[in-house]
């Protein structure tokens, strides 16, 4: 059973996908609001997987100073909130607080307290952001690291949506964009076989959503199974993919209640 740590921040806005409420037609609430039903989507599908869920958490001590709140509800009680919401039963999920000072930092410390201390025979690092994240998708990752140390999920312009390991790499700077070439050298530098997943879309800037929202429409109207969260709140917000100017571009249609 392959440990699936999902990082999660508190949905707040300006701290969650600050990039995409620079780059789209949402406004930073709105932004967090997206966060938490990508958030919801993405522990949902590790639920339905074979796999283990834990949810890594940032708590007060560890945000930004202008978005630490020591009032209530706190970091840990937002996302234990959101999880419970999404989860059949909420006791499938376990919690621990994120340690370290990045995010590479975050999830090497994870890995490798799973696979070190813990004994886990894998474990994989899963952004909240993931949501096309799907059970079937976590299932092949596991099957792929019975013969590679390392299997990656690629995302646009050079992410990743998900990363497991059997064995650890050097986790200093791993993340450093392009996150897949990263990653990918530093399982090669370790000696590892790397195996990948399909690309997926990930969640961070008004970009992403320009691949987001069509596939979900084109998956709706085909009776496809999408991450309803996700789905459902971009739907609300009537947002669309035209043809523009400059190209394809993420727009706002008008409602007759707006």
């Amino acid at each position: 059973m392959t440990v699936i740590a999902v990082f999660a921040d508190p949905p707040r806005p300006g701290l969650v996908l600050p990039e995409l409420a620079e780059s789209s037609p949402l406004s930073e609430q709105e932004a967090a609001d997206l966060y938490a039903a990508t958030l919801k989507d993405t522990v949902r599908a590790v639920e339905r997987s074979g796999g283990e869920l834990l949810v890594n958490y940032r708590n007060e001590e560890s945000l930004p100073d202008e978005h630490a709140d020591a009032g209530d509800p706190s970091a840990e009680a937002e996302v234990r909130a959101l999880v419970a919401d999404a989860l059949e039963d909420p006791d499938d999920a376990r919690f621990e607080v994120q340690v370290g000072s990045t995010f590479a930092a975050r999830a090497g410390n994870t890995v490798s307290h799973l696979l070190n201390e813990e004994g886990a025979q894998s474990a994989a690092v899963v952004r909240a952001t993931a949501p096309m994240l799907t059970r079937k998708e976590i299932d092949s990752a596991a099957m792929k690291l019975r013969r590679n140390e390392v299997v990656l999920g690629p995302s646009e312009r050079g992410r990743v949506h998900f990363a497991g390991f059997t064995e650890t790499v050097d986790f200093e700077d791993a993340y450093a964009a392009p996150e897949v070439e990263t990653l990918t050298n530093r399982g090669v530098d370790a000696g590892h076989e790397v195996g990948f997943l399909p690309t997926a879309t990930s969640v961070a800037t008004g970009a992403d959503l320009v691949s987001l929202v069509p596939e979900l429409n084109a998956r709706a109207a085909a009776g496809r199974i999408v991450p309803g969260h996700t789905a459902t709140l971009l739907r609300e917000w009537s947002l669309r993919v035209e043809d523009g100017d400059a190209g394809l571009e993420l727009v706002r249609r008008q409602t007759d209640s707006s």
